[in-house]
């Protein structure tokens, strides 16, 4: 995801001027706050584990961050906590694919729908390439608690970690008579990098924090 990211924002006429890589996974935050200081905005796409390090180095650098690592969920409060003491600006999602936050309208208002009849049992499956940590993904935790609001908690997610697939999520409302399917597929990660580079350019000027589907909102006027 940063070769993409990086590629995207040349090719948009952005200049890369930072690039943080593994070896500098053992910085502290202090020390990884002067590397990036200057920036007008960060994005970070790397694991979970990292996440808070990162967002506490932005924030001290005062750099906008684009948060599109999943697998950092439980630690929301916290990341929210910093952000808040250092005035920082935070923009974080599932995914970053705008088809998927179209796709999230969508199920949601399915969910809705099916919510107000009888005999359809919904379920959510979704698949990705054999390297993705987290299981089930950011995007089916994000799609299951859409449809919570509606049908309750207890909604069955399945999930395989298989090959080279970029992602697959299916919803489904399934009945005696019938079966309703909602799918999005991804055909490349490229559109995670170019809607991180949308929410990169939405970000500087603003303080707070934002799910990316706040970007998707305000740009798309939905």
């Amino acid at each position: 995801m940063g070769q993409l990211v990086t590629a995207e924002a040349k090719a948009a006429g952005d200049e890369v001027v930072t690039i943080i890589a593994s070896r500098d996974k053992d910085l502290k935050p202090d020390k990884l706050a002067d590397k990036i200081r200057g920036n007008d905005v960060a994005i970070d796409f790397s694991v979970g584990e990292a996440v808070l390090r990162n967002i506490e180095a932005c924030a001290r650098a005062r750099v906008p961050l684009v948060e599109g690592t999943t697998g950092w969920k439980a630690h929301e409060a916290t990341a929210r906590q910093i952000v808040t003491e250092h005035s920082a600006a935070l923009v974080y999602g599932a995914n970053f694919s705008i088809g998927v936050n179209l796709f999230y309208r969508i199920v949601e208002r399915a969910a809705a729908l099916f919510a107000a009849v009888d005999g359809y049992a919904p379920f959510i499956e979704e698949a990705h390439h054999m390297r993705k940590r987290d299981a089930p993904s950011g995007t089916a935790i994000q799609l299951r608690e859409l449809m919570a609001k509606h049908l309750g908690p207890d909604i069955p997610t399945a999930s395989t970690r298989a090959g080279y697939i970029p992602g697959t999520h299916r919803v489904g409302f399934d009945s005696e008579a019938d079966e309703i399917l909602l799918v999005h597929t991804a055909r490349s990660r490229r559109g995670f990098a170019s809607g991180a580079l949308l929410a990169a350019h939405w970000l500087p000027g603003k303080t707070g924090v934002f799910q990316f589907s706040d970007v998707i909102e305000e740009i798309v006027n939905l």
